[in-house]
């Protein structure tokens, strides 16, 4: 009961933020990213994703950011404009940024460098490590190594998954049909469909738990 408590509250005070997020936003002077208007909005990205982009475990658990891919970024939140990815908080949040903005915000996210949360389980790991690095051939999921690198830290448009947060992982390759935006030139998600379908829960989050400890 606690818990749904906590979780009700800190889903009341993302809706206000959006709200005040969304007034902020229409002072944007002429549609460039000033840096006291990009100051005022990373207070919000605070808010729900940590001080330094780390992320934030929790009822709802808040991705990290800091490392991440600008081009990515930059991707993901024109979905969430674009109301191809669906998420009513991003949504609300993303649609009131000017293009200057998303790229100075992404941009901002990329020079960041926490150390991971961490957290995860660590049974599953050296099972994790393997799908990781060889992917599971009989089920047609290739190496998570070939896109997103050795290290986790991806390229480009591919994401960053070192460090990420172990419950956001699970929670996104787990509904990744219903979270995720398709049909984009420039959004490469719908390439993680059929991977994320063929693999079991098991197996989702023994690679959750791997790449939540890289760095």
């Amino acid at each position: 009961m606690l818990r749904s408590t906590a979780g009700l509250g800190r889903a009341l005070q993302a809706l206000m933020l959006v709200l005040a997020f969304s007034v902020a936003c229409h002072a944007e002077d002429g549609g460039v990213a000033s840096r006291g208007s990009l100051e005022a909005k990373l207070e919000y990205c605070k808010t729900c994703h940590g001080l330094s982009g780390q992320g934030y475990r929790g009822y709802f658990p808040m991705p990290r950011l800091a490392g991440q891919q600008p081009q990515y970024l930059e991707n993901q939140l024109r979905a969430f404009i674009e109301r191809r990815r669906t998420n009513p908080i991003m949504a609300n949040v993303a649609h009131v940024l000017s293009p200057s903005m998303v790229s100075a915000l992404a941009a901002h996210f990329k020079s960041l460098d926490p150390k991971p949360i961490g957290g995860a389980p660590r049974g599953s790991l050296a099972v994790g490590k393997r799908i990781y690095e060889e992917g599971i051939p009989e089920a047609n999921v290739p190496a998570c190594s070939a896109c997103h690198g050795t290290d986790g830290r991806g390229q480009n448009e591919i994401p960053r998954l070192a460090g990420q947060l172990y419950d956001y992982t699970v929670g996104q390759l787990g509904g990744w049909a219903k979270v995720r935006g398709q049909g984009s030139a420039v959004d490469t998600s719908a390439i993680m469909a059929p991977t994320a379908h063929n693999l079991s829960r098991s197996q989702v989050e023994a690679v959750a738990a791997y790449v939540g400890y890289l760095q």
